[in-house]
């Protein structure tokens, strides 16, 4: 029988090791769905974009050698001045959508398949895309 993390002899995937909390399985069947789908070459890599809370995430995942090329987030060190005169996180993402388009587009990468990650394409997502577009990036769906 094949284990993984949630099926591991002994633990039920419905609860969370040592609570008796019920585990939410929601999000990882959104991302299971997405990502069976999603796969990025080294000519078309995927944008994987992370949104928590405060920040917001993007990668460039070439899933042939299974390596982030680079990443861009709202903490970077380059973006510190820029998102000082962001009014809100939607435009945050915007420029980092546009920064990380600017990256890949000094690699020679004009086409990403764009990963949402199980997130609703609305608001912080959309606004990523916007600025990758912005920047210069062409997205495909899959």
């Amino acid at each position: 029988m094949q284990y993984n993390r949630y099926s591991k002899p002994g633990r039920r995937f419905e609860q969370k090791p040592f609570t008796k909390k019920p585990f939410n399985k929601k999000p990882f069947k959104k991302r299971h769905f997405v990502k069976k789908k999603l796969y990025g070459t080294t000519e078309r890599p995927r944008l994987l974009v992370f949104r928590s809370l405060k920040h917001l995430y993007g990668q460039l995942v070439d899933d042939s050698i299974k390596k982030t090329i680079t990443t861009v987030s709202t903490h970077s060190k380059e973006l510190r001045e820029e998102l000082k005169s962001a009014a809100d996180r939607v435009q945050a993402a915007k420029i980092v959508g546009k920064a990380i388009a600017a990256k890949a587009l000094a690699m020679n990468v004009k086409g990403v398949v764009f990963d949402r990650n199980g997130f609703v394409y609305h608001g912080r997502v959309k606004a990523f895309a916007e600025g990758a577009r912005e920047g210069g990036l062409w997205l495909h769906s899959h």
